[in-house]
């Protein structure tokens, strides 16, 4: 049985709420510009040859996978269709979807959130303004809260104008506390206190939002820095998730910012934001790819519950989906 063939009986005909649902809802837009054309690409060519593969690789940047990732892609099919002596192109549309799956997943559990089992977990978040932070912050509140943890807010973003108002929404429809000072106040010493209330309150986890621009890059970065001191001090081994917030719409810039504050912060995963709203969803791959930065979470629309823990598989199958039937059998 083929790999996308796996996929489907393994996801098909599951509950609307399901999160594999919710993955082949929300990559409709990269799914109508990518896999469309990948499967009309499939059927117009009767074999594989170097003019099959130059436009399958258009089609790969187009969905801003990136050149470098796909010229990789490119080298490892061209090595499978002449291992496996392959001439139907229909015959590479599992290897297509497998090389996809692993790539976005080195090994089983690096896609998970790094919760400990014993003491407080601290998740510190980073990623420009705009990008969805705080938002993130709210629903993966309400998530871990309706998964039986007690959590507390920290809200560090202290320059932007309506930050702290916004966190402390998130906190009252997430059910969770809010630890804050004015705006304006240093991030540091607000990172400080949530850390003290977190622990008399016996807390599970501690999530931290953080500024996303200062007057220039260095600031930010330095401001950063000393946050993670401040948590690096108060509980040795913390922070245990340095989360990066990206906007998926924005594409290649999306990758400049995984680019910056990788080289700054120490960053553990990425949460890839608004995923639904774009028909560039190629852009995990590239980030995944070429930063190796495994992807924890993704949006994939607006209401409390839309944030997914990411799943390569369920990724691959919502990208694919609707196209498999027209596989050879």
């Amino acid at each position: 049985m083929s790999f996308l063939k796996k996929l489907k009986e393994k996801f098909s005909n599951q509950p609307s709420e399901s999160s594999s649902e919710k993955f082949k809802d929300g990559l409709e837009k990269t799914r109508s510009s990518f896999s469309f054309k990948v499967n009309d690409l499939l059927k117009r060519y009767r074999k594989v040859d170097e003019e099959f593969f130059e436009e399958l690789e258009e089609i790969l940047i187009g969905a801003d996978v990136g050149v470098h990732t796909v010229l990789d892609i490119i080298d490892e099919l061209k090595d499978v269709a002449r291992t496996r002596n392959i001439k139907d192109p229909q015959e590479l549309r599992s290897a297509i979807t497998e090389k996809l799956a692993e790539m976005l997943q080195k090994d089983d559990s690096e896609n998970k959130l790094n919760l400990q089992a014993d003491g407080m977990t601290v998740i510190l978040f980073v990623g420009v303004n705009g990008v969805g932070k705080t938002t993130t912050i709210g629903k993966l509140a309400h998530q871990l809260k309706n998964d039986g943890k007690k959590v507390i807010l920290a809200a560090g973003d202290t320059f932007r104008a309506g930050a702290i108002d916004q966190l402390e929404v998130w906190g009252e429809r997430a059910g969770v506390d809010v630890i804050k000072h004015h705006e304006g106040a240093d991030p540091a010493a607000v990172i400080y206190d949530s850390i003290q209330a977190a622990k008399s309150r016996k807390a599970d986890v501690l999530l931290c939002d953080t500024a996303g621009r200062l007057q220039n890059k260095v600031n930010l970065m330095n401001e950063l820095s000393k946050v993670k001191r401040v948590i690096e001090r108060e509980i040795p081994g913390a922070p245990h998730e340095v989360l990066l917030v990206v906007d998926a719409t924005t594409g290649q810039n999306a990758m400049n910012q995984a680019k910056t504050f990788g080289q700054s912060t120490d960053v553990t995963g990425l949460v890839l934001t608004k995923l639904d709203g774009t028909a560039k969803g190629g852009i995990v791959l590239a980030i995944r790819h070429e930063l190796d930065i495994p992807v924890k979470f993704v949006g994939l629309g607006e209401k409390i519950d839309d944030l997914q823990e990411f799943d390569p598989e369920q990724f691959v199958y919502g990208l694919f989906a609707g196209t498999e039937e027209e596989e050879a059998e």
